[in-house]
């Protein structure tokens, strides 16, 4: 595969996360976009988040058969400190021919259980 494709590939797969987050989360309303400058570089040249308009989440998006998780949130972690960020990192990936609503999200653990222990929360005032 030439180095083209892997770039076209990803690049895609971050305009259909953000298309997804609109239909899914914001009614299919236009806000999440894919970043400008996102992947294929240092965070140093690129646009840090791969979406954009994604509120306390910093996205990193990888479309890959062979998923390097623990290389892949210690960039998502290292582009958070460069960018000085204090959103949540966030890695979501997918493999081919999967459909994006069975995409993975990957968190640090500390990360997941703030999100639960506010799920916990929010279904306590609803009773």
């Amino acid at each position: 595969m030439s180095g083209k494709a892997p770039k076209r590939k990803g690049d895609g797969y971050e305009r259909e996360l953000a298309k997804y987050f609109n239909k899914v989360v914001f009614d299919s309303e236009d806000l999440v976009q894919r970043a400008p400058l996102s992947g294929g570089g240092s965070v140093k040249s690129s646009g840090g988040s791969d979406l954009k308009n994604t509120p306390h989440i910093y996205v990193e998006a990888k479309r890959t058969e062979k998923f390097q998780i623990h290389q892949s949130v210690a960039q998502v972690r290292e582009n958070i400190e460069i960018s000085k960020s204090h959103a949540m990192p966030v890695v979501i990936t997918r493999r081919n021919r999967q459909e994006t609503g069975d995409s993975l999200c990957v968190i640090k653990l500390d990360d997941f259980l703030k999100l639960y222990k506010l799920l916990l929360e929010s279904n306590e005032t609803e009773k």
